[in-house]
């Protein structure tokens, strides 16, 4: 036994199943170093492995291989196999071999992988891998994740397959790219492009590799590498291009000049603009000591250089101006911005920019606010962003938020009230009589006027949270948190009202605006922030045609109502473009004889659900939205045709009187409307309302009161005796008629008082030389009282009801309003 372990040239040794030794080589000797037990050599761990293998080869009487054993010094790793001795089953063979550098290697190489693994999970590089030899493509984890492919799909090996998913403007490049760096052409390893994610939109993509292993005749065996995506870095780069294009095209429009000196070694750089301010070429040489000094003023060149040493050895940046005397020999103002600075490589440098300011010092002033070129490289960038933020967020008068800016604060606000417990109110503020004052003393009046605005707001502004916007031209959002109590905001409104309307003074002129006030609410949960401000804004509605300069609180009646009255403004565009607004007649008669002597054309609604609609369910709506001069026009042109009818029929109508709103009167293209009617003469009648007209002074209005008597059209005062015209303005207008309102007619026939006030407006119509028209005549004692009183002519219920066209025919063939 003794000769065959000392054949074995590694350690060998017989033992018993308690590992102790009965046999060994000389290297087994050496191993044991005088241990009269294998396992003793063992950490405690390995001892109960080693056990283990033991028993498992007396039981089975098969050999265990591959037993790594670390002994106790922690410091050696031994492999050892042990089988059973042919000829005594209580006794083992045991072979052990020193693998310590293996593992010790193993555990160098397990280290290095974990950190090239760190690293390119903490760069968020993708690693790939293709074995032309096998076929076979690997891709890591985080190369699927940059393109949103799931581990588990399947990627397409076909270059064609993977080309598809290149953006198309850099497929043919690309393909180059890859063949290159196959090739081994060190330019092309690394290279960028675009690529389709899995999500439909392209990323950018920095693909690094090269081709790592080739077979013998120079073919590609192992082509590996990395890819990272850098849409965001792309991002960052394209912005920052759009940013240094506007710079240069400000520097090119402002003709600054840029330039940077070497202090240690004496030179300096000019761009375009430099040359182009001293009237230099660009070839001449430009050196520090040289041409730039040579033009200093004289008298400039002490100062001058004096603040370039001192600022130099400081590294501060400083402004200047000085005079340069160009080779014209003109002498021109420069102001120079200048930074010094060490570089990198530790030169002292100064960077800096020149401008002309001969032609004009304030404008260049405002460019000495402007970054020179190297500290808008960083700084500057950032902060003309923060400007332009400011300016796209802030209305530029009065530097309160705009619209844009409360649209974009609304979720934070109501966030806030969330987490507070607290509800929101919205006021809805819009200034009175504001364009009263644009017209009168000009919009710098009225800037002056949304700045003390701007101010009220702001100083109202006591609690954390409050927010106050220009959302229009004078109106204005404050929004606030709300803990129930209404009080309080009615006291806030009323203060705001008192402070709006008090007066400034511009150009010796005091201005007056007020306020109305829309205030809407939300208890604390589920506030609705956007529908919160279409409250306030109804609101609003409600308090300017309450009066003006009051507040108002919204309610839900009033919105529906708002929601009615849009339906009906809706409605009604759509029935001017269908030709749905028809003329009722109701004819006017001699109050003597009874015979026709004209008709009152009346505005109908044939409305295709609701059926014929009065003035009374449309009129309101129709001037909100300004349709009433266009419904006016409509309703002339078919009296006219339908008086052309009766004409033709043989019936007898001397007039038709229409309607006409104050805006169609005032309309500046009304005389060139007129004129494509034709009509004889005194066959057609306007009727003005007493209370929108009388007092009225506008010019055109006069105009086109002018022009229309031209044409031989009357002019009829409606409801007169209700509104608050003076005689002085009735002498100046000279009506052909008065309609007396239905109001004074109603008593006449039962009121001594009622009889007299009528006979005196009969009286003063008869001193005028005007016609006096009785509506809303009833009865038979009123049409009696009426023409005793000496009234020329009768309208109402009593003689004929309002009738469509086509009714008018039998009426005024039957006369049956004589009998009646």
């Amino acid at each position: 036994m003794a000769d065959l372990l000392g054949a074995v040239p590694s350690a060998a040794l017989v033992i018993d199943v308690r590992t102790a030794v009965r046999a060994a080589n000389a290297t087994a000797h050496a191993l044991l170093n005088g241990a009269g037990h294998l396992s003793s050599l063992f950490t405690p761990a390995c001892r109960a492995q080693f056990a283990a293998a033991l028993l498992s080869a007396s039981a089975s009487g098969e050999a265990q291989h591959g037993l790594e054993l670390e002994r106790e010094d922690g410091k050696t790793w031994i492999m050892g196999s042990l089988a059973p001795c042919p000829d005594d089953g209580d006794l083992f063979v045991v072979t052990l071999s020193d693998i310590t550098s293996l593992k010790n290697r193993l555990a160098t190489c397990e280290a290095s992988e974990n950190r090239w693994h760190s690293a390119l999970v903490g760069s968020s590089s993708g690693v790939w891998e293709y074995r032309a030899d096998l076929d076979q493509w690997y891709c890591s984890d985080i190369w699927r994740q940059i393109r949103g492919i799931g581990p588990d799909e399947p990627i397409p090996s076909e270059t064609d397959a993977w080309l598809e998913r290149i953006h198309p403007e850099d497929r043919e490049r690309v393909a180059h790219c890859v063949d290159r760096q196959i090739a081994g052409d060190p330019d092309y390893m690394t290279f960028d492009y675009r690529e389709l994610h899995r999500d439909g939109h392209y990323i950018w993509i920095e693909c690094r590799g090269a081709c790592i292993e080739r077979a013998p005749n120079g073919r590609p065996l192992r082509i590996s590498g990395t890819d990272t995506d850098i849409t965001a870095r792309k991002q960052t780069e394209e912005r920052l291009t759009h940013l240094s294009r506007r710079l240069k095209v400000a520097l090119e429009v402002s003709r600054v000049g840029v330039f940077e000196a070497d202090f240690d070694l004496g030179t300096s750089d000019w761009d375009d603009g430099m040359f182009a301010l001293y009237g230099v070429e660009r070839k001449e040489e430009v050196k520090i000591g040289g041409l730039w000094e040579s033009m200093l003023h004289p008298e400039d060149r002490e100062h001058v250089f004096g603040e370039v040493q001192r600022h130099v050895a400081n590294l501060l940046p400083f402004s200047d101006e000085y005079r340069v005397i160009l080779r014209d020999g003109s002498t021109h103002y420069i102001r120079s911005r200048t930074l010094p600075f060490i570089d990198s490589d530790g030169h002292r440098k100064m960077i800096g920019a020149n401008w002309d300011v001969t032609g004009d010092v304030v404008l260049h002033r405002e460019l000495e606010r402007a970054k020179t070129l190297a500290e808008a490289r960083n700084e500057e960038l950032e902060e003309a962003k923060a400007r332009i933020e400011h300016i796209a967020l802030h209305d530029y008068l009065t530097d309160l938020p705009n619209r844009r800016y409360l649209d974009q604060m609304l979720d934070r606000i109501v966030a806030d009230c969330d987490e507070r417990g607290q509800g929101l109110a919205a006021l809805h503020i819009d200034l009175d009589r504001f364009k009263q004052v644009n017209d009168t003393l000009g919009h710098n009046a009225g800037d002056q006027m949304l700045r003390h605005a701007a101010r009220v707001l702001r100083d109202a502004m006591h609690h954390n949270g409050d927010f106050v916007a220009r959302i229009g031209g004078d109106e204005f959002v404050f929004l606030t948190a709300y803990d129930g109590d209404d009080d309080a905001l009615a006291v806030m409104a009323e203060r705001l009202i008192a402070e709006l309307r008090r007066p400034i003074v511009f150009e010796g002129h005091e201005c007056r605006a007020g306020a109305s006030i829309g205030i809407a609410l939300e208890r604390d949960g589920n506030i609705d922030a956007r529908q919160l401000l279409l409250n306030a804004d109804i609101a609003l509605y409600h308090a300017k045609n309450a009066g003006r300069n009051r507040y108002e609180f919204f309610c839900r009646d009033r919105r529906h109502q708002m929601v009615t009255a849009h339906r009906l403004a809706d409605d009604l565009l759509r029935a001017l473009e269908k030709d749905e607004f028809v003329p009722h007649y109701q004819f006017q008669f001699c109050a003597r004889s009874l015979d026709v002597v004209g008709t009152e054309a009346l505005a109908r609604w044939q409305h295709p659900e609701r059926g014929l609609l009065a003035p009374a369910e449309f009129l309101a709506v129709a001037e909100e939205i300004g349709v009433v001069a266009q419904i006016d026009g409509l309703l002339l042109q078919k009296a006219v045709a339908d008086a052309a009818r009766w004409r033709a029929e043989g019936l007898r109508v001397p007039k038709v009187s229409v309607n006409v709103s104050t805006r169609r009167l005032h309309d500046p293209h009304l005389t060139q409307k007129l004129a494509v009617l034709s009509f004889e003469p005194g066959s057609v009648s306007f009727e003005l309302l007493e209370s929108i007209f009388l007092d009225e002074s506008d010019e055109q209005a006069r105009a086109n009161l002018a022009h229309i008597r031209k044409l031989g059209i009357g002019i009829e005062i409606d409801d007169f005796g209700t509104g608050h015209a003076s005689i002085v303005s009735l002498l100046r207008i000279g009506p052909d008629s008065l309609k007396i309102d239905r109001e004074l007619v109603r008593g006449v026939a039962r009121s001594p008082e009622q009889r007299r006030l009528v006979g005196s407006i009969i009286d003063i119509g008869r001193s005028l030389n005007v016609k006096i028209v009785a509506e809303g005549v009833e009865t038979r004692d009123q049409v009696r009282v009426l023409a005793k009183l000496g009234c020329d002519v009768l309208q109402g219920y009593g003689l004929a009801k309002p009738m469509g066209m086509e009714d008018t025919f039998a009426f005024l063939r039957a006369e049956s309003w004589r009998a009646a």
